[in-house]
């Protein structure tokens, strides 16, 4: 499984946390713009972004290169991310999924966990 990196913030953080949960997943730390390219031309699996609010510096190249409906904002300024919201999302197919930074620590291990419970059944 390979992961672009794009948002604002926290990028090297969001790697690290990633490779904490599985050492064998492929990252690269992108721009957004590059990030979400990979996903569109097949170069990688999921797009993972950080910013203030969740959506905006997050996702806002994700949503406009790959439609909002491959798009999931997993948290926002006081939401917390909600497992069953992130495994419906990662079941519906999105590849992009944005947070913010502050809740990084626990977004990163759950969509991780949702995709990795969908590849298994697969």
């Amino acid at each position: 499984m390979k992961i672009v990196i794009g948002g604002q913030v926290d990028k090297k953080e969001i790697e690290s946390l990633i490779k904490q949960f599985d050492s064998s997943i492929s990252t690269v730390i992108k721009s957004d713009l590059d990030a979400a390219m990979a996903i569109k031309m097949g170069q990688a699996d999921y797009y993972f972004g950080a910013c203030s609010t969740g959506g905006g510096g997050a996702l806002a190249m994700a949503i406009a290169i790959l439609g909002k409906q491959n798009c999931e904002t997993v948290s926002m300024p006081g939401k917390k991310p909600v497992e069953s919201k992130i495994v419906s999302a990662v079941n519906e197919g999105k590849k992009a999924f944005g947070f913010t930074g502050d809740h990084k620590d626990v977004a990163v291990p759950l969509i991780l966990t949702a995709i990795k419970t969908l590849n298994n059944r697969g």
